[in-house]
């Protein structure tokens, strides 16, 4: 009997021990190896459907020194696509701008720089005064940056999130997590003219000027690991040494984040790690490649009658390698009614996608154009003609 209940324990724990495996979720795949044994926090992911390759503490609210950055980033590269500014635009320094501390470009009061050279200083050099004059440039100060920074930061899901300042300098209430510092990376390469800052291992600002600078990528991962090409490092005497990598092999690109590492030979070891990890074992199915048609709108009572949809980034599936792709699909499903006048960015509908007619993801579906509503006359012309014709 007591041979018998010691049995029926022993399989009790082992099947509980396997039952997350069994049921793990669609969006999930954790391995049971630790790969960063030294980091206080650390995530992998997908870059493509964000599904999560090994976790550690991921959700642990930490300070991200200058990992801080990628969201500055985020906010000027959406600036530039809203037209908002231009790589060419000219940037003034303030006396606030050039007095910050820490990793810098040595700006002085009244320097200007373009948008361009400033984007190299912050993701190469991690320009502290660079993320400075940025944030004033595109909100009037950094009080009301930062504030534009929370709420994106909210609009993505960053619930372990909130930024103080712009730059990551040590100060009060300026906490993210490793998994939130990983959507946010992943809402960047979004915009993949990025990583020829980021991923660019050296460069020059002033190059012809009596005051040249010599800039040096702070993530030497993308001069040492094929494929690597950014993101961010991170380090204060608070946050240790922090790193939000990103490398692409083939169709698979990977975001790899640690935090609070002891040392960057530490850091660097580690994320090369999971990167190894993922290219080992996972594998990327494109279904639709950026700019892709994958449907078209009608926009009622819209100056044009209907908007050619596109695929804005690349959709795929994840598998583990040796894993049938299978049949697999994608349904675009409208709102019911879409009316002018339209923006770019509105939401139109849907874009499910099925494996085996199992549904696999939804992401939205944006309007590519601006259509403004029609005119009285036009309306008229259309009313008419659909007359004529019937």
């Amino acid at each position: 009997m007591k041979k018998m209940l010691a049995f029926s324990v022993a399989l009790l724990l082992t099947l509980s021990a396997a039952l997350p495996v069994l049921h793990a979720d669609e969006k999930k795949a954790v391995p049971v190896a630790d790969y960063a044994p030294g980091a206080k926090s650390a995530v992998l992911i997908d870059s493509d459907t964000g599904t999560v390759l090994y976790e550690k503490n991921k959700d642990t609210k930490l300070p991200p020194a200058s990992i801080t950055k990628i969201m500055t980033m985020l906010l000027i590269m959406e600036a530039l696509d809203q037209g908002k500014i231009a790589m060419t635009d000219k940037v003034r320094t303030s006396e606030n701008a050039a007095s910050m501390g820490g990793s810098q470009i040595f700006l002085e009061p009244g320097e200007e720089m373009t948008v361009e050279e400033m984007l190299k200083g912050i993701a190469m050099a991690s320009g502290n005064d660079a993320s400075v004059a940025m944030a004033e440039k595109l909100a009037g100060s950094e009080e009301a940056f930062v504030a534009q920074m929370n709420a994106r930061a909210k609009e993505l899901g960053m619930n372990n999130t909130h930024f103080s300042n712009c730059n990551g300098l040590p100060v009060d209430n300026h906490y993210t997590s490793a998994y939130d510092i990983a959507i946010m990376s992943r809402e960047l390469l979004k915009h993949p003219e990025i990583t020829k800052f980021t991923g660019a291992y050296q460069d020059y600002l002033r190059k012809n000027s009596a005051k040249p600078f010599w800039l040096v990528n702070t993530n030497k991962l993308v001069r040492f690991y094929p494929g690597a090409d950014g993101l961010k490092t991170g380090f204060t005497a608070e946050a240790r040494f922090c790193l939000s990598a990103t490398a692409k092999k083939e169709s698979l690109r990977v975001i790899a984040v640690v935090m609070g590492e002891p040392d960057t030979k530490t850091r660097n070891a580690e994320v090369s790690k999971l990167f190894d990890y993922a290219f080992a074992q996972f594998a990327s199915h494109p279904i639709l490649k950026a700019g892709d048609v994958i449907g078209t709108v009608k926009v009622d009572k819209g100056m044009e009658k209907q908007v050619t949809l596109k695929a804005k980034t690349p959709y795929s599936i994840l598998l583990k390698k040796g894993e049938e792709k299978g049949d697999v699909r994608f349904e675009l499903k409208l709102e019911s009614q879409v009316k002018a006048p339209l923006h770019a960015g509105d939401k139109v509908g849907t874009l499910a996608i099925y494996r085996n007619n199992a549904l696999l993801s939804e992401v939205p579906v944006e309007s590519p154009a601006n259509v403004a509503k029609a005119g009285w006359w036009t309306l008229f012309k259309r009313t008419f003609e659909q007359l004529v014709t019937f």
